[in-house]
């Protein structure tokens, strides 16, 4: 049984899409190719995030678990920053401040 709402999920999707693409490139990139050169974040559950990314013109498919146990919508973005600073991390980038 899913952990989010349909609305939960679909509210986090449109905030990664609209702000933070960058932020779901370096994640796909730094968890699954550093070829990618686009990232959109298909869905969610309380295991992880997926992403759909282009390589050249192949669409592929990407699900990067949590590093926390996220049970509630505000572990979500917990849980999606300590993926962004990981990737951050693993790509030698330097992390926004908060």
């Amino acid at each position: 049984m899913p952990t989010f709402t349909a609305e939960v999920v679909d509210a986090v999707l449109h905030h990664m899409n609209d702000d933070h693409t960058d932020d779901s490139l370096l994640i796909v990139r730094a968890f699954g190719d550093d070829a990618a050169t686009t990232a959109t974040m298909t869905t969610l559950d309380e295991r992880g995030g997926t992403w759909t990314y282009l390589v050249g013109s192949e669409e592929r498919e990407l699900t990067v678990p949590w590093s926390i146990e996220v049970t509630e919508r505000p572990h979500i973005r917990k849980a999606v920053v300590l993926l962004y600073r990981e990737a951050c991390r693993r790509l030698g980038v330097e992390p926004r401040t908060e």
